[in-house]
């Protein structure tokens, strides 16, 4: 992992840019992170393939409220086929394939959803999985490790094989393959789940059906009114709320 730049942010909030080979990520953390500090819990915050310079403003308001409200680090890294990174000629045919059957007002097939999905998956996983190996050797950082946001078939994958995330606060409103579905029933740890109810390109009732298939004892969905980018500002401290109580020993 090398760093490229560091900036200080309101609220006592370092960001710095790093690259784990060839993979752009942003770390925050506390200003005051110091190896005599009590190490910080870490968040992953996931986000949608539309790469990290679009999604920058809405990653970096949710990762300094983690920080300055509650003291945990937080990180992301830019997904395959996105940003700077290569793309793929499946993944761009299967967005094309989408776009032509969204704007003919069909239906979306199994067989889309499958191409789209499930190869950013398997890129992903893994290369989150390295990001945290070299994270959590980072000074000042610890787990418990949660994880939250973007596409929610990456984070169902997450929390079935990486031991060290321990609870996932989910965004339905992406699509869903169908083997996500059996996945999901092997998620056990703790979930908060956000659902916009109006949200237009997704299927509401595939997202209240992934929501029933997982096998986590404790899991809490809340569904808001409005579209896709509707999510209330509230909703912002009710996740940090969950992670309060899973990665930390302090009550909120």
């Amino acid at each position: 992992m090398h760093f490229s730049s560091e900036k200080r942010l309101d609220g006592d909030v370092v960001e710095r840019e790093f690259t784990l080979g060839e993979i752009p990520g942003i770390l925050w953390t506390p200003a005051a992170l110091s190896l005599d500090a009590v190490p910080a819990p870490l968040i992953l915050i996931g986000h949608p393939p539309l790469g990290l310079g679009r999604m920058y403003p809405r990653l970096a308001g949710r990762a300094r409220h983690y920080v300055a409200e509650y003291g945990f680090a937080a990180a992301t890294i830019e997904l395959p086929g996105c940003g700077v990174r290569p793309r793929w000629a499946s993944a761009e045919q299967a967005r094309a394939d989408l776009r032509r059957v969204m704007e003919s007002g069909g239906a979306v097939g199994g067989e889309i959803i499958d191409a789209l999905i499930l190869p950013l998956v398997d890129r992903a996983v893994p290369k989150w999985r390295a990001a945290l190996d070299e994270l959590l050797a980072l000074p000042g950082i610890s787990g418990p490790v949660g994880y939250e946001g973007g596409v929610i078939s990456i984070g169902v994958r997450l929390a079935v094989v990486e031991p060290r995330v321990v609870a996932a606060g989910l965004f339905a409103g992406s699509l869903v393959p169908a083997t996500v579905f059996e996945e999901a029933r092997r998620v056990t740890i703790p979930l908060h789940v956000l659902l916009q109810w109006d949200d237009e390109g997704n299927d509401r009732q595939a997202a209240l059906d992934l929501f029933d298939a997982f096998g986590s004892r404790e899991k809490t969905l809340h569904a808001n009114l409005g579209g896709h980018t509707g999510v209330p500002q509230f909703e912002l401290d009710t996740g940090a709320r969950f992670f309060a109580r899973h990665l930390t020993d302090e009550p909120h």
